[in-house]
C-alpha cells in the first residue's frame, strides 16, 4: 500500500485557507508554478478539483469546504508533533516568524521595544505585525495569526486572553492650537473645534460622545481615518482635535500637545489573545511573556 505524501497536508491546509494559488505560494515561499503543480498533485490524491475558477477568483468545491477545518486541525497537530518539546526548547536557537495582529498605534508605541527584546535573546525570530480590520476570532481560529492584541471584541469562549495594561483616552492638538494654552479645557471648548476620529467600521460614535451627550453637547466630526498615526498627522497640520489612547501617544512637545478630556470616559483594557492550540507551545509561551514584559514596562502607569 502506497503511503500518501504528508508534505501535501501543509499545502492543502494553506490552499484551502487562502482559496488562491498565488496567496498560498506567498505563504509557503514557493513560486506560483510550483504551487500549481502541488495543487495538481492534491487533485490527483483527493480525486476532487478542490479549487475552481469563478470569474477572476477561485472558490472552494463543496468537498474542499467540507474538509477545510479537518485539514486545518491536522496541519496544526502535525506541526505540534514535530516541534521540540518544552524540555528541549532553547529560545536562542528558535527560528520562527510570529504573526501578530494589532492596530498601527500599538506597533508605533511598542513595536520597536518588542523587536529589540526578541532580537536580544532570539536573533532568528521575526515578528510580523499585521493589520486588524475587524474584532473577531476568525484569524486566531484559522491559524492565520499567532497572537491578537487589542480590546476584547467578538471573541469565542475558547479564546485565551491576558490583560496587558489599562488605558484611557486623551485629546491631542497641534502646538499653537488655541486649546494648547488652556490649563483646564471645558467641555464647551472641546466641542467648539472639529474632530478627527479613528474608525475601521464606519462608526464615529464612542464613549466620549456618550459623556458629552449627558451634558447636552455633541462633537463635530470633520474627518474619519483608519488609524491613530493618521489622526495624529492630521491634528498636527490642522485645528482638528484627535482622540488617542494614552499608551499610543508619544510625547512630542515641539509639534503636539496632549490634554485630559473634559468629560469622564471608562478605561479601556488592552489584552493579548490566542487560540488554545498554542497554550502549551513553549515558543508561543515565550512570545506571550515577551509581549507582557514590554507592555508592562512601556505602557501607561
Amino acid at each position: 500500500m502506497t503511503e500518501p505524501d504528508l508534505n501535501l497536508l501543509i499545502a492543502l491546509d494553506v490552499l484551502l485557507a487562502e482559496a488562491s494559488v498565488a496567496g498560498a505560494a506567498r505563504r509557503l515561499g514557493l513560486s506560483a508554478s510550483a504551487m500549481s503543480r502541488t495543487l495538481g498533485r492534491l487533485r490527483d490524491t483527493t480525486g476532487d478539483p478542490l479549487l475552481v475558477r469563478a470569474g477572476r477568483n477561485m472558490v472552494l468545491t463543496p468537498y474542499a469546504e467540507e474538509i477545510r477545518q479537518r485539514a486545518r486541525n491536522a496541519s496544526f497537530e502535525a506541526r505540534a508533533l514535530l516541534r521540540p518539546s518544552s524540555a528541549d526548547f532553547n529560545v536562542a536557537r528558535l527560528e520562527r516568524t510570529f504573526l501578530i495582529r494589532s492596530n498601527d498605534g500599538f506597533v508605533v508605541a511598542f513595536g520597536a521595544a518588542m523587536i529589540a527584546a526578541a532580537a536580544q535573546v532570539a536573533p532568528s525570530v521575526c515578528l510580523r505585525f499585521m493589520p486588524k480590520p475587524e474584532k473577531t476570532s476568525n484569524a486566531l481560529r484559522e491559524g492565520r495569526v499567532d497572537l491578537e492584541i487589542g480590546v476584547l471584541g467578538e471573541m469565542g469562549p475558547e479564546i485565551r486572553l491576558q490583560t496587558l495594561f489599562r488605558d484611557r483616552f486623551m485629546g491631542v492638538v497641534r502646538k499653537g492650537h488655541p486649546l494648547a494654552g488652556e490649563k483646564m479645557i471645558t467641555a464647551n471648548e472641546y466641542v467648539s473645534f472639529g474632530h478627527v476620529v479613528v474608525s475601521r467600521r464606519n462608526s464615529t460614535y464612542g464613549p466620549v460622545d456618550d459623556a458629552l451627550a449627558e451634558v447636552g453637547l455633541k462633537r463635530k466630526i470633520a474627518a474619519v481615518v483608519p488609524g491613530f498615526s493618521a489622526a495624529l498627522a492630521i491634528a498636527q497640520h490642522s485645528d482638528l482635535v484627535a482622540l488617542i489612547p494614552a499608551s499610543l501617544f508619544i510625547a512630542d512637545p515641539d509639534r503636539l500637545h496632549a490634554f485630559e478630556l473634559p468629560v469622564n470616559t471608562r478605561e479601556i483594557t488592552i489584552s493579548q489573545m490566542w487560540h488554545p492550540r498554542s497554550e502549551v507551545d513553549p515558543a508561543h509561551r515565550w512570545l506571550r511573556q515577551l509581549v507582557l514584559s514590554v507592555c508592562r514596562e512601556k505602557g501607561p502607569r
